[in-house]
């Protein structure tokens, strides 16, 4: 039976090793075109060989896939505009962007150098953004498009050190959700993939018996349905060791407050109620908070609270 993917134009970035790797093996192997994007940069910020990405080509073409290596400085939007014109010259189309690549300088917020922490802003954050801005018009115009935010558990629960990626990482539910507004009309969905596996960026920290379970290709699965014809949008899915969740932001209904009872004092004898989970719900928009908040405030004042 023919996959929906066959035809399907895909760029992965960080697509050498680890997650990138299996998300591009794994695109290739439903019949996706697959540009295996990665500038052979360490985790530790040192230059690597720049001929992993013709391996993972390799694997593909020898699987029966089909890729081609492409390189690209992801936070440098000159390289990657022109990466993005070579792809549509060989291929007129690109259907899938999964952004992937990144990198680690760790360390604790009082001795982190500041420009450790640009850094990590300028891969995780403006080379997805640099992705994105290139292969936009091209997916407007095509009405469909499908992209994957790579986020993570350190920026959506925190992780000790990682203040730089963290902030990285939680950025990129800001960026989905706003593209997921703008891009609805053209077909294109965006969505967040916060996974974790034993790569290249965790292996030290992890036990045999969790490297062995959280193999980079348990992850992919999920990918495959984010960027799948019927994929979802704005959403947010949790992946690893072949576990698959969604991790959702909510909004408490919200307490009134009239004037003059306004203080901490106040607060703190209401916090619990302002903290209920009853009636929790995700919103749509900016603007359905401003609304919510205006007709419990009004609904409040009519009742003479």
């Amino acid at each position: 039976m023919k996959s929906e993917f066959e035809g399907r134009v895909a760029i992965v970035t960080g697509a050498a090793n680890g997650l990138g790797r299996s998300h591009a093996r794994a695109l290739a192997a439903e019949g996706a075109q697959v540009v295996v994007n990665d500038l052979g940069v360490r985790v530790d910020g040192g230059m690597a060989p720049s001929d992993a990405s013709l391996r993972v080509v390799e694997e593909i073409t020898a699987a029966g896939g089909h890729a081609v290596a492409d390189y690209a400085d992801v936070s440098d939007a000159a390289q990657v505009d022109a990466l993005v014109a070579r792809t549509m010259e060989r291929f007129g189309r690109v259907d899938i962007l999964v952004n992937n690549a990144g990198l680690l300088r760790d360390k604790t917020f009082a001795k982190m150098d500041l420009a450790d922490f640009r850094l990590i802003l300028d891969i995780h954050v403006m080379g997805s953004v640099n992705f994105v801005k290139a292969v936009w018009p091209i997916m407007r115009d095509q009405n469909y498009g499908r992209i994957v935010l790579t986020s993570s558990s350190s920026g959506l629960f925190g992780n000790f050190g990682q203040s730089n990626y963290g902030t990285a990482k939680a950025g990129m539910l800001g960026l989905m959700n706003v593209l997921h507004i703008e891009g609805a009309r053209n077909g294109i969905r965006v969505n967040c993939l916060a996974p974790t596996a034993a790569t290249d960026m965790t292996k030290g920290l992890l036990s045999a018996e969790s490297v062995d379970l959280l193999d980079p290709d348990s992850v992919s699965p999920a990918v495959l349905f984010l960027v799948s014809e019927n994929a979802p949008s704005r959403t947010i899915i949790g992946a690893g060791a072949g576990v698959f969740s969604t991790i959702q932001v909510l909004e408490t209904p919200g307490v009134y407050l009239p004037p003059g009872k306004r203080s901490p004092a106040d607060f703190a004898a209401r916090f619990a109620e302002m903290q209920d989970l009853a009636g929790a719900a995700t919103l749509d928009g900016a603007f359905d908070q401003t609304e919510k908040f205006v007709r419990a405030a009004l609904a409040a004042i009519r009742k003479g609270e």
